[in-house]
């Protein structure tokens, strides 16, 4: 069996999946192009990089490994059709991203910028402006694996945690919940509002400007889900209207943010290069779930596999 990986791995990577399957034909470093997507009943890819024409071509496949969350870039519909099982690493990002998360927020609180500034002038000042973080609510819209990690940190400094989805069904590590339709009740009481949710045909334009002129005018918005959240120009001119006060945002509608993107000369805005969830230990991680889901696959038990995803639904 041919297994095509769209993406290069270290050597130890490859020494680790060749150890575990000896039988199983592994192609790595491989483009979308190689005669290989022909032949591969498995394609190992982070998503960007397959179009309608590439899932035409790949004759033999199967099954579709995704080593990321977001599966947007993907052409779903084909893929639908065609009847071919999509699996992704779901979970594997809360680590590093909830803790970027939360360095962004300990950071405006406890005026780490203004220190850095200070540093960096020489200037020996204590009106740093720090705050407790203690005390503080925050809303998390998206409350799964990252999102629920995010609020376990949280929960940890003091901070009332509400979660907000879909349903409103209940989330580890959140104080409250509540459904989108309840958004608008909850908004204007929150310090803090932190989307890490996909991209669903639920979620893209979920947030307007009246949403944002909501909060309060000391809230923080953070964004570290999908960039299709809403329209950037309702978030730019809401901030220019001072609710919220400031924005830490790791993606957005276009990326890279292009040069003359109002958001970079903003200076109530953080702008991360879609950087929350780069860790050393990403494609450990990955392996960790596509060693087992091959195991399985092979058994002939794929729908017993971890992380499948409804790609009608879209997660």
């Amino acid at each position: 069996m041919d297994i095509l990986f769209l993406f290069p791995l270290k050597d130890h990577h490859e020494q680790r999946l060749k150890e575990a399957f000896p039988d199983v034909n592994f192609l790595f470093d491989r483009k979308p192009d190689d005669p290989a997507i022909g032949t591969s009943e498995v394609i190992v890819t982070y998503g960007a990089d397959l179009d309608a024409a590439h899932i035409e071509k790949a004759e033999a496949l199967k099954w579709l490994m995704v080593a990321s969350a977001g599966l947007e870039q993907l052409p779903q519909e084909e893929i639908s059709k065609r009847g071919i099982t999509v699996t992704n690493v779901r979970g594997i990002h809360k680590t590093p991203m909830a803790e970027s998360i939360l360095a962004h927020i300990l950071s405006g609180k406890r005026g780490l910028k203004r220190i850095y500034e200070q540093q960096a002038s020489r200037e020996w000042s204590k009106k740093t402006g720090s705050r407790e973080l203690r005390g503080s609510t925050a809303l998390i819209l998206g409350p799964g694996a990252i999102g629920g990690e995010a609020g376990r940190l949280l929960q940890a400094f003091g901070v009332k945690t509400y979660g907000c989805n879909r349903s409103g069904r209940k989330a580890d590590y959140m104080d409250e919940m509540l459904s989108f339709e309840g958004l608008t009740d909850v908004l204007p009481e929150m310090d803090f509002i932190i989307s890490v949710l996909p991209s669903t045909p639920e979620t893209r334009g979920l947030l307007n400007k009246e949403h944002f002129l909501s909060m309060k005018d000391t809230a923080v918005f953070l964004n570290f889900g999908r960039g299709d959240l809403y329209d950037e120009q309702h978030l730019i001119d809401a901030l220019n209207e001072g609710r919220p006060a400031a924005a830490v945002l790791d993606v957005f509608e276009t990326e890279p943010l292009p040069e003359d993107h109002p958001f970079w000369g903003m200076d109530q805005v953080t702008v991360s290069p879609h950087a929350s969830s780069l860790s050393g230990k990403y494609v450990d991680r990955s392996l960790d779930i596509f060693i087992p889901n091959l195991k399985l696959w092979l058994e002939g038990k794929a729908g017993d596999m971890d992380n499948l995803i409804d790609t009608e639904r879209g997660y």
